[in-house]
């Protein structure tokens, strides 16, 4: 698929800056909160590079006064150590507060991404879907955003804090003794460039992860979609090999990732120790030359600690600023995809619509070395029901949804009332169509809520009569909470009923003009007849356009198009196209050749 990374393909050189540059502009907005946070962790900081100074000062005053014979000063002694306890104190607080603030900002952040990305949705055309898994569209969604969310949060506000903490540890240390200084960055020199070595290996593949779990996201959803098909052929086997072989590519990808991710923090650890080794060692040695006493030992015992310690969490942010980049690259990369044309400046409304509808020459196709409708041409009276029929692929179901402005044609033009569906918005047309389509969409609420889809102005007594029209208002009568059940998992609706209710919806929606794609192919005989009967009384007086491949059911159509390879080869009404012996003739035999 278009815009799918295969499993095993390195990501392109420059993804990491060009994604975190991406990123940071997206996150602009939230500049301010971001830098209280900081500002609030560099205090914070300051406070910790003070304190192994002050337990410096406290050791020498205990041991000074034991070198001398004296009474150990408690006063002094107790005022530095409460002013040590305070400053951690002080630290701890602001940590706090910067942790909070953070997390304030990065949910903020997340919650943008998922706005903008519901609107990007509403604002793509068809044909992305008809190129893109599902599955991995929700992996973006939710997989890459929440990801982003997650390790901005940890590793933000830790890696600035780090990075002012390790440049303020080595001021400290050489403000407090230049050798014992130099003896703990060498100590740690080895530690920092290994850690880059991991750093450079991992990024593929934490690349690699989130394409993985793109992909197992989009095959679950797929076999999920179609069980029922899986079950039926017996391809549990296939499937369940597919799903075995895309798990261990993300199992792959995932190991190397969180190994190399996890194998730096014991290699800082063991650098950190040595650190410490080597400060009790070169601290030894100067004391006992008397270069320096046992307080710059104390101290600088903390400072290798201190120092050591930024150094992994350093490595440890970049490591989850590696997955915050590869999150965002694709979230950036759906949030970039080529959307429908803007309408802003279109102000041309349609209100009172008689239905009198023009295709002019129209030529489409979804790709455009691919032609499937050549030169089409038709006119339609306010109020005809028009069948479409033809053979599988003829290019019925295209013309409907080119006359809803799902695609846009190549060429040519589609009036309604004389105006060209190019100066009207595609809000304003699909307000003039009621649909009903093969496959039923409903949502999890209740009843009258998927009844009443987004027309609030409908009243519980019109939802009643557009049910007991389509024959669906006894059944619901029989359900515990009548019109108020839940449609859930618990309420087992059969294709036909789902089906019924989506005609009342149109029914209820009262739009100008219809169109009817294979509405009443879920159903069974009797029941078509009923929807039949409810179908002719909605379509009085609407222009209405039904796709069917029972001709039985159109054949009291006013026009009749019979399309093959996207032309239309015949026109006229049932009768006319009978008497004809044409394609439609052929067609309409076939079907009831044994009767």
């Amino acid at each position: 698929m278009r815009g799918r990374m295969v499993a095993g393909e390195k990501p392109a050189k420059g993804v990491f800056k060009k994604s975190m540059i991406k990123l940071l502009k997206y996150c602009k907005k939230y500049y301010w909160l971001i830098g209280i946070a900081l500002f609030l962790g560099v205090i914070a900081v300051v406070c910790q590079i003070i304190t192994p100074n002050l337990i410096s000062d406290l050791t020498e005053l205990i041991a000074g006064a034991i070198k001398i014979g004296v009474q150990i000063d408690l006063h002094s002694v107790t005022t530095t150590a409460l002013t040590i306890l305070i400053l951690a104190l002080i630290s701890a607080l602001l940590g706090y507060f910067q942790h909070f603030i953070m997390a304030t900002a990065t949910q903020k952040i997340v919650f943008k991404f998922r706005k903008d990305i519901a609107g990007k949705i509403n604002r793509l055309p068809l044909k992305y879907f008809d190129t893109h898994l599902y599955g991995d569209t929700l992996s973006r969604i939710t997989n890459d955003v929440d990801t982003i969310g997650q390790s901005l949060n940890q590793s933000v506000a830790s890696l600035f804090s780090n990075i002012i903490l390790f440049v303020g540890v080595v001021i400290a240390m050489f403000v407090t003794q230049w050798i014992m200084a130099f003896t703990v960055i060498v100590a740690t020199l080895l530690g920092f460039s290994i850690m880059l070595i991991f750093l450079t290996k991992s990024q593929k593949y934490f690349n690699l992860q989130q394409k993985s779990l793109a992909d197992m996201n989009a095959h679950i959803e797929e076999v999920y979609s179609g069980h029922n098909v899986v079950k039926l052929f017996n391809a549990e086997k296939e499937k369940g090999g597919e799903f075995t072989a895309i798990n261990k590519k993300l199992y792959s990808s995932a190991w190397k990732s969180q190994f190399l991710s996890g194998a730096m923090m014991p290699i800082m650890n063991f650098v950190g120790n040595f650190a410490f080794v080597a400060v009790c060692v070169v601290g030894a040695v100067l004391v006992s030359t008397g270069m320096i006493g046992l307080g710059p030992i104390a101290a600088f015992m903390i400072y290798a600690r201190m120092f050591a310690n930024p150094l992994s969490q350093i490595a440890q942010s970049l490591t989850s600023l590696q997955s915050t980049s590869a999150a965002s690259n694709r979230v950036f990369e759906f949030l970039e995809e080529e959307e429908l044309e803007n309408e802003s400046e279109k102000t041309k409304v349609l209100t009172n619509v008689k239905g009198d509808i023009e295709f002019d020459h129209v030529k489409f196709g979804y790709n455009k070395d691919r032609i499937i409708i050549h030169d089409f041409s038709v006119k339609v009276k306010a109020g005809q029901k028009v069948a479409i029929v033809g053979p599988t692929g003829a290019g019925k179901t295209t013309l409907v949804n080119l006359l809803m402005r799902f695609y846009e044609i190549n060429s040519g033009d589609i009036k309604i009332d004389g105006v060209s569906t190019k100066d009207l918005t595609r809000e304003n047309i699909h307000d003039l169509f009621g649909m009903v389509l093969q496959d039923t969409w409903l949502f999890q609420g209740t009843i009258k809520e998927n009844l009443r889809y987004n027309k609030d102005h409908v009243t519980d007594g019109e939802i009643v009569d557009a049910c007991k029209s389509v024959g669906v208002d006894h059944f619901i009568q029989t359900l515990p909470q009548r019109y108020d059940t839940v449609i859930d998992d618990s309420v087992n609706l059969s294709a036909g009923q789902k089906q019924l209710l989506t005609i009342a919806r149109t029914m209820i929606a009262n739009n100008p003009m219809l169109i009817l794609d294979e509405a009443t192919s879920s159903v069974d005989t009797r029941t078509e007849e009923l929807i039949q009967k409810a179908m002719d009384k909605l379509m009085e007086g609407r222009t209405s356009f039904i796709i069917a491949h029972r001709l039985s059911t159109i054949k009291n159509a006013d026009i009749m198009l019979v399309l093959k390879d996207g032309d239309v080869i015949e026109k006229g009404n049932h009768e006319e196209l009978m008497a004809k012996g044409g394609f439609y003739a052929d067609l309409y035999n076939s079907q009831f050749a044994e009767s």
